[in-house]
């Protein structure tokens, strides 16, 4: 079984608490995540600070996503290697996937 980059990093959840935004969800759909991770006012995923509560672990060391088979679009759509990959990684001051991979 190949583990995903994600599983050790999770930077990307720990980058801006203004990204997880809601978009492209119906009610329907978010109602299935648990409200104790839900902004509701600011319609999107409760952070503190820029963490999402949803990421358990430690950045860069073991990471998960509780709500994962109920995580909002923009949580989906972002890819291992992608820009949005890449900023959040040297963020946290960890290497772009491209470099990791070819370690």
């Amino acid at each position: 079984m190949t583990v995903s980059p994600c599983q050790s990093c999770g930077a990307c959840c720990d980058t801006s608490a203004e990204w997880p935004r809601f978009s492209l969800e119906s009610d329907e759909v978010l109602a299935l995540i648990p409200e104790r991770y839900v902004d509701d006012a600011n319609g999107r995923m409760r952070c503190e600070g820029n963490r999402c509560t949803a990421l358990s672990g430690k950045v860069g060391e073991a990471t998960a996503c509780v709500v994962y088979a109920v995580r909002p679009e923009v949580c989906r759509t972002c890819e291992p290697g992608d820009p949005e990959c890449d900023i959040a990684r040297r963020q946290h001051g960890l290497a772009v996937i491209r470099e990791v991979l070819t370690l």
